[in-house]
């Protein structure tokens, strides 16, 4: 081989070799994805304890809701990071979000998990509404330490 033909190699070589094992650049769009996917803000109302003689009146909080869809679940199955600034439930976990009958809105958005709760215990949570493609309503319901209930609404808009 000659002396310009071996250079020639020396440079081709390395330079071919550079883009193996990376993965393209996608060029066309991505998949679906869900109305609800991404952050959703609003207000959460409750009512601690509301079967007692004398319960606490009703408050309100911040909370923020983000979902993401779980794969292969037809975009019906989210995880929902839930972060509450109410004063007595403020907390921060993840969900899990079923939608019914489809994906597409206005359609019936369930959600339920568990939280840590600020008195020091577990607790828990459950919320049954609608989903609208920029609006959610809901019910908000759990159990906490000692016993405790709360029950209320969560208000949430997209974006």
């Amino acid at each position: 081989m000659t002396r310009p033909a071996k250079l020639f190699a020396a440079i081709l070589a390395p330079a071919a070799l550079l883009g193996c094992g990376r993965e393209g650049t996608p060029t066309g769009p991505s998949g679906p994805t869900s109305f609800l996917a991404g952050t959703w803000r609003g207000t959460v109302t409750i009512q601690v304890n509301p079967g007692d003689p004398n319960p606490p009146p009703p408050s309100s909080g911040e909370m923020t809701w983000t979902f993401e869809v779980v794969p292969q679940t037809n975009m019906q199955s989210l995880r929902a990071t839930i972060r509450s600034t109410h004063p007595w439930l403020t907390m921060e976990t993840t969900g899990s979000t079923a939608l019914s009958p489809g994906n597409s809105p206005p359609t019936q958005i369930s959600t339920h998990g568990e939280f840590n709760s600020p008195r020091g215990c577990r607790g828990t949570f459950g919320s049954v509404g609608t989903a609208e493609a920029t609006r959610i309503e809901a019910d908000f319901t759990g159990t906490d330490c000692q016993l405790a209930t709360f029950t209320g609404r969560v208000v949430l808009t997209k974006g």
